[in-house]
């Protein structure tokens, strides 16, 4: 491993996630010297390849890609990665409410009681409407900002959904987004991140929606190839503790190493930034935002069996359920059809109720969960795999920040603000795919731009 102590570069990328990446590459495209530092021992953030063998891998973080993504898309066309679509297509999927297991075609269930799915869509489409009035670039000055960041999105729910069984869907559909409960975020982040993302629909659904695609090989192969490209600039093993501003120079250190720039681009989602020791110190707004945005909460599991045996059977290995802890899943068999693999999610309140079980507890009670879905099969794996972000040092949490209530409107302003030399970049300062793979890559993109112009 090299050590960056004593370089020196006009800019300097705290974090090799996609959006350190993106940056990295866009300033090294226009000859701009650059150094990047990753607390981790590889690069990926949030992105991390688990190998099974035959140069095949599971995603154990992000994975999915969808239409309007094209920022993600292209960089990983560029790096040869392919896509291929998310098995299931054409079959029937599992929907298991109320005790009582019903297999149906396409996202939304046809059986049950229609006042329920009736409900429920118009709930989506309500939400949808409201969403519209939300500007990407700066939610907090929409009309009804202040109302709808007020109140958390449970409220909302307890004051315009009465079935009992069509809130419990719109519930799974909020943790399964954004991998915490609807009393965690305020309706105004809700709705920004829909719209953001193309509406909640899009951000439920599979073909033609955000899951509609992943990458053959892992899609940390993206980043491995992108960081490959940027050669020894990378640096690996070094988490940044603290960036002091002295005029026009800025120090950025760790335990064993000082470099200096001119400027930098932090990546951290906003509680890890808020975490690095800042000498001027913050703004008092930028510090309120980073203590005010925590992280999402899923432990992302796979099941392995020696073939997907639902296929068989018709289904599409995609499961909706108001039982937890496994409440969603999907079929994630790589594209040679071997090994058969459901990936699910433990998710928002599940995630931390299960957060101090051991592994085999958390084992036991998902495979409890596939036979309840999938029958006395699913009942006897052959491996088991799971990450468990909230753990992870580096990211203590997924997919991204939330912002609970009052959030947005007070301190939103700061999330993308530079401060002196200090620019901000992730997935969560994305105005579009925000949370997603893809809004890390376009922010990465803006970050660059902003020093880019201010070196010129």
């Amino acid at each position: 491993m090299t050590t960056a102590d004593g370089l020196s570069a006009d800019v300097i990328v705290v974090g090799a996630g996609f959006a350190g990446l993106t940056a990295a590459r866009e300033l090294v495209k226009r000859d701009v010297s650059t150094i990047l530092l990753e607390a981790r021992d590889r690069v990926g953030g949030r992105v991390l390849n688990h190998p099974i063998g035959d140069g095949q891998a599971l995603d154990v973080g992000a994975q999915w890609v969808g239409p309007g993504q094209d920022h993600m898309i292209a960089l990983a066309d560029e790096m040869g990665v392919k896509r291929f679509p998310t098995p299931g297509a054409g079959m029937k999927n599992v929907d298991y409410m109320d005790g009582a297991r019903t297999v149906h075609d396409g996202d939304v269930p046809d059986g049950g009681d229609p006042a329920t799915l009736i409900e429920t869509l118009n709930a989506f489409r309500t939400l949808t409407q409201m969403s519209e009035e939300v500007p990407t670039d700066d939610p907090w000055n929409a009309e009804h900002a202040r109302e709808w960041d007020a109140q958390t999105f449970q409220v909302w729910m307890d004051a315009n959904i009465q079935d009992a069984t069509a809130k419990t869907r719109v519930q799974t559909a909020i943790e399964a987004v954004y991998a915490v409960e609807p009393h965690d975020l305020s309706l105004l982040f809700m709705l920004w991140y829909a719209k953001a993302g193309q509406g909640i629909m899009n951000l439920v659904s599979t073909e033609g929606g955000a899951q509609a695609e992943q990458y053959d090989g892992g899609t940390q192969l993206v980043a491995i190839r992108t960081a490959e490209l940027l050669g020894d600039r990378v640096h690996l093993s070094h988490p940044v503790r603290r960036i002091t501003q002295n005029g026009e120079r800025l120090t950025v250190e760790g335990d064993r190493f000082k470099v200096q720039g001119k400027r930098v681009i932090v990546t951290l989602p906003p509680p890890l930034a808020g975490r690095i020791d800042y000498d001027p110190a913050m703004p008092a707004i930028r510090d309120q935002l980073t203590q005010r945005a925590p992280m999402g909460c899923v432990i992302k599991v796979h099941v392995l069996y020696d073939e997907p045996f639902w296929r068989d059977e018709g289904l599409s290995g995609r499961v909706v359920s108001d039982t937890g802890p496994v409440r969603v899943s999907f079929d994630n068999t790589p594209l040679s059809g071997s090994p058969g693999v459901l990936v699910t999610f433990i998710e928002g309140g599940d995630g931390r109720r299960f957060a101090n079980a051991s592994e085999e507890e958390r084992r036991d009670a998902v495979v409890q969960c596939m036979e309840r879905y999938f029958g006395p099969k699913a009942a006897k794996p052959s491996g088991y795999v799971e990450k468990d972000w909230p753990a992870d040092q580096w990211s203590r949490g997924c997919y991204g920040s939330v912002f609970p209530a009052g959030t947005l409107v007070s301190c939103g302003s700061a999330l993308r603000e530079p401060v002196g030399s200090i620019h901000w970049a992730g997935t969560e300062t994305a105005t579009m795919f925000p949370g997603y793979m893809d809004g890390a890559v376009r922010s990465g993109e803006r970050a660059a731009a902003e020093v880019l112009e201010l070196l010129a």
